[in-house]
């Protein structure tokens, strides 16, 4: 456990350092989303775009642990996904746990 909080911290360190201030998990997983996109709009996401982009964040992580698995790209760019496996139906902090290991491993990947 001590191994995981540490990393979390690192990651936490990571992102205040790049954004002047620490994204909550909403916040980083529509980072990670954008990372995915690869590309930056020219006006701002609208919000379903948002919602959108968190969801390629969280399939992108769960991809990790073979639940999702990456489809192609559209022709916008979005990456899409197909589900593999359902993730099991756990606690809110056992779902954090989960999410936030799935995070360090992104960072930890993609510096």
């Amino acid at each position: 456990m001590e191994n995981f909080e540490q990393r979390w911290i690192d990651v936490e360190f990571m992102l205040r350092d790049r954004f002047d201030k620490l994204p909550d998990m909403e916040g980083t997983l529509f980072l990670i989303g954008v990372n995915e996109l690869g590309k930056l709009p020219r006006k701002k996401f609208s919000k379903e775009q948002k919602q959108d982009l968190m969801h390629v964040a969280v399939c992108t992580l769960l991809s990790q642990l073979g639940y999702y698995e990456l489809m192609g790209r559209d022709d916008d760019g979005w990456p899409h996904f197909r589900e593999i496996e359902q993730v099991p139906v756990t606690g809110l902090v056992e779902q954090e746990c989960m999410l936030k290991e799935c995070v360090i491993r992104y960072f930890e990947a993609n510096p």
